[in-house]
């Protein structure tokens, strides 16, 4: 299912950087990009981490740094494009470093002088179409894997993209297109200044819950064997769209407190935090669960009993992925599990802003956290941080369900924690990891998402 920023990616401008959270499909997003537009005959290169070992790893000056990542990825750019083509590289590349970056003309000229009567019909389309256009696509993908959030590693990529925003501007018809995860790009954008000249080419990417279950209802049909087209799929309501669950998952989730009697697809959009792979994950365990029990549809036990799984696995991933920006994120997670006097109150999870800068307070004394770089955080700016990663959500109670606000839904780059009206509440996809140990407390004082 294609997101609403998928023109945004196919489009012709010179350069698009899409950031996002970890599992929200920024690599699949650009395969499909990758794959339609070669049927178009757009000739399009993907570069992942191991095609760029080794490129200025040893530089320490930026504007060196920058020269490096320039001379690396034409080269790479260079040899992908002739090798996707089938054409023998051998000697071909000798004149590119004389190309001053426009390696789209090198490359018009180079094919011009070589024979393609021996290539596939597809093949020689994507080399008339260039030859004709001048377009060609590159794709920078999954460039933060092993990314450990070190001066050094912020340097690089910062220089990259610099590298890329000079290499567009010298080759006509070339586009780059960038994925990078919302915490590798939130450390370069505040560490480096020169990165503000490529704000205005960021495509924030993210997934509504609707979007979301239209997408799992398209995963279930198609298993069914039916064909359900995303533009069928996106006007339903989500009742009707939960109708077309009931073949796999049963349609009312009879739990306990809040959750008792509730339809299936609420407590399912509860649980996930906008991320499609989040869904995946919770109805993977719970088929797995429900095959194990030798039922045919997943039902209300089989989720029960996978619960504390799933939410395990979201606080590890979350530890993962935001461990460079606050080493010691692992504690400052743990440490928002409800004491013993605040359950005896019946508080925990939701909390005025007063009451979180508290909590994150008494976290505190145990010892100082700092962000990367060394800085020493003040409760403001962890609130901040637990709200960005979505560990915490701003909340406000419409009748019988609630309305949840993520951060990326408001200015991202924002360094001031702001209360605007909401009141705080850890989300439920942790509350298992953070409590396992009393799962009727956490029944109580859940409610389903509004939306």
């Amino acid at each position: 299912m294609k997101a609403r920023v998928y023109s945004q990616i196919v489009n012709d401008l010179p350069i698009r950087i899409l950031v996002g959270h970890k599992g929200i499909g920024k690599s699949a997003l650009f395969q499909v990009a990758i794959a339609e537009g070669e049927e178009k005959g757009i000739l399009s290169i993907l570069i992942r981490p191991d095609d760029i070992i080794g490129i200025a790893d040893n530089e320490a000056s930026f504007l060196k740094l920058i020269r490096e990542w320039k001379k690396g990825i034409t080269n790479i750019i260079a040899s992908k494009a002739l090798a996707s083509l089938g054409i023998n590289r051998k000697g071909m590349l000798k004149g590119l470093s004389n190309c001053g970056g426009k390696f789209v003309d090198f490359l018009q000229a180079t094919l011009k002088a070589d024979s393609h009567a021996d290539l596939s019909e597809a093949k020689r389309l994507i080399i008339n179409e260039f030859l004709s256009e001048g377009r060609i696509k590159i794709y920078l993908d999954d460039l933060d894997r092993g990314w450990q959030g070190t001066t050094h590693d912020v340097k690089k990529l910062s220089a990259l993209l610099n590298a890329v925003r000079d290499l567009a501007s010298d080759s006509r018809g070339a586009s780059f297109r960038i994925s990078l995860r919302s915490d590798v790009y939130f450390l370069v954008r505040t560490s480096d200044e020169s990165t503000d000249k490529i704000e205005g080419s960021v495509i924030w990417y993210s997934w509504s819950n609707h979007e979301i279950l239209a997408m799992l209802v398209k995963r279930i049909q198609e298993h069914l064997g039916n064909n359900y087209e995303t533009e069928a799929l996106l006007p339903m309501s989500q009742l009707t769209l939960a109708g077309h669950l009931s073949p796999i998952i049963e349609r009312t989730f009879n739990g306990r407190g809040n959750w008792s009697n509730i339809p299936t697809y609420r407590m399912l959009i509860s649980l996930i935090r906008k991320r499609p792979r989040d869904i995946v994950k919770l109805c993977t365990l719970a088929a797995r669960q429900a095959k194990s029990d030798s039922k045919t549809v997943i039902e209300t036990s089989s989720f029960e009993s996978v619960f504390e799984e799933y939410s395990q696995g979201r606080l590890q991933d979350t530890v993962n992925e935001y461990r460079t920006e606050l080493p010691d994120v692992e504690r400052l997670l743990l440490g928002m599990k409800p004491s013993k006097q605040e359950r005896n109150k019946g508080m925990g999870y939701i909390y005025t802003t007063a009451e979180l800068l508290a909590k994150i307070g008494n976290i505190q004394q145990s010892g100082d956290f700092k962000f990367h770089g060394g800085v020493t955080a003040d409760s403001k700016s962890l609130a901040n941080f637990l709200y960005k990663i979505n560990f915490v959500t701003a909340r406000k109670d419409i009748g019988s369900f609630i309305e949840r606000k993520y951060f990326e839904e408001n200015r991202y780059l924002s360094h001031k924690f702001v209360d605007f009206g909401y009141a705080w509440e850890v989300h439920p996809a942790f509350r298992w990891a953070l409590q396992p140990d009393s799962l009727s407390d956490i029944f109580s004082s859940l409610k389903a998402s509004a939306d």
